[in-house]
């Protein structure tokens, strides 16, 4: 027996980098597992390659700032399997700019994907986990909340998730709900990518120069993210609620 065996999870932002690597560990270990992207191309494509791997999946094209297509979704799941278990809030985007150049653009479109995402979602997902008495949310944070050069916007957002975390899980302890989220540092991802051509230097230099800073001298994979992500989710995590790991190969907080 699989460690999510029955279960059933909605992965955001789960075409690529950390979000794949949830969905696919998740399936992996049992679950049936929606993911959700704004996407539809590379939602589509993600999701053949995991059936053809004989995964239980499913798609859902979502715009999770929109509050009505985070309805939607999760009506979806609760369609098509009747309960819902485990909400990973992943979705992200990168609008970086130093802050005399940040648009009033660059901040709403990371505010609203990174935090009213997280909140619509959560929101749409609870009443079926209060139902249940049973549940696991888990956000994604970064080490970026603690500050960082160049992003005001996905830093602001970041340290807010971490208060969202913590107040769910206040509220929907007593339901037999956690709330919790990953940390995540140097991860080797689109977005770290992208942070790269921000900066004016190649990807391959932006890790040589991460790795440097990192006590266990090499950078993230997704799959580090992920392998946080399912401890959470575990029945046998019922007692770790309301906290934030930061999955950074040191001690960055």
């Amino acid at each position: 027996m699989k460690r999510f065996d029955r279960r059933v999870a909605i992965v955001t932002g789960a075409s690529k980098g950390i979000g794949r690597a949830v969905a696919e560990n998740f399936a992996k270990e049992g679950a049936k597992v929606c993911l959700v992207d704004i996407n539809e191309q590379v939602l589509s494509n993600t999701v053949s390659e995991l059936k053809e791997q004989g995964f239980q999946v499913f798609g859902q094209v979502a715009d999770v700032a929109d509050s009505a297509q985070a309805d939607a979704a999760v009506e979806a799941v609760l369609k098509q399997y009747n309960k819902l278990d485990i909400l990973v809030n992943n979705a992200g985007v990168l609008r970086d700019n130093l802050l005399f150049k940040m648009t009033d653009s660059d901040w709403d479109t990371v505010m609203n994907v990174h935090l009213k995402g997280s909140f619509n979602f959560s929101r749409a997902a609870q009443k079926a986990m209060v139902e249940n008495k049973f549940g696991r949310i888990i956000n994604t944070s970064s080490t970026s909340a603690l500050g960082n050069r160049g992003q005001a916007n996905y830093s602001t957002a970041k340290a807010g998730l971490q208060g969202l975390t913590k107040t769910m899980a206040i509220e929907l302890g007593r339901f037999g709900i956690t709330v919790n989220a990953v940390a995540p540092g140097f991860i080797e991802t689109d977005m770290t990518k992208a942070t790269a051509e921000r900066i004016g230097i190649s990807f391959e230099d932006l890790i040589e120069h991460s790795v440097g800073t990192i006590q266990v001298g090499r950078s993230g994979k997704p799959g580090d993210i992920a392998n946080a992500v399912l401890f959470f989710a575990m029945e046998e995590s019922s007692f770790v609620n309301g906290q934030v790991l930061y999955v950074a190969g040191g001690p960055k907080a």
